[in-house]
């Protein structure tokens, strides 16, 4: 029987940067918190959680651009959306999310777009054909 994944850490630099920024774009709920140290919002069926990081990640990290980065990011967070697609996209970039162009695979039914979060997470938006 498989273990379910219930919640995924990301360890940040600030972590109320990072939860502003997925609660303003992603409407996640805040489920825990402990100031500045800790977050957790609620997902779905999954957890995301928001963890400083220690100093000496929090002073080289701080040195490095955003899309150095998302270069050399080892993870993409994925959403799920019914709403138009170009739209989402259009209000992420007005709002000065970097944001890349719609893409789409032979054989597979969504449309997606990539983005980095403010501290050079990649995420992406997905609409079902």
């Amino acid at each position: 029987m498989p273990l379910p994944m219930t919640r995924i850490i990301l360890y940040v630099r600030d972590v109320a940067l990072l939860k502003a920024f997925y609660q303003r774009h992603f409407a996640l709920p805040v489920v825990e918190e402990i100031d500045s140290e800790w977050a957790v919002l609620d997902a779905g069926a999954i957890e995301l959680a928001l963890h400083r990081a220690g100093p000496a990640f929090r002073h080289a990290a701080a040195s490095s651009s955003t899309n150095a980065s998302a270069a050399t990011s080892n993870v993409k967070l994925v959403f799920t959306i019914d709403a138009d697609i170009d739209t989402y996209r259009d209000r992420l970039a007005r709002d000065g999310v970097t944001v890349r162009d719609l893409k789409r695979y032979d054989g597979f039914p969504y449309r997606m777009v990539d983005g980095i979060d403010p501290e050079g997470n990649v995420f992406q938006v997905m609409q079902p054909d």
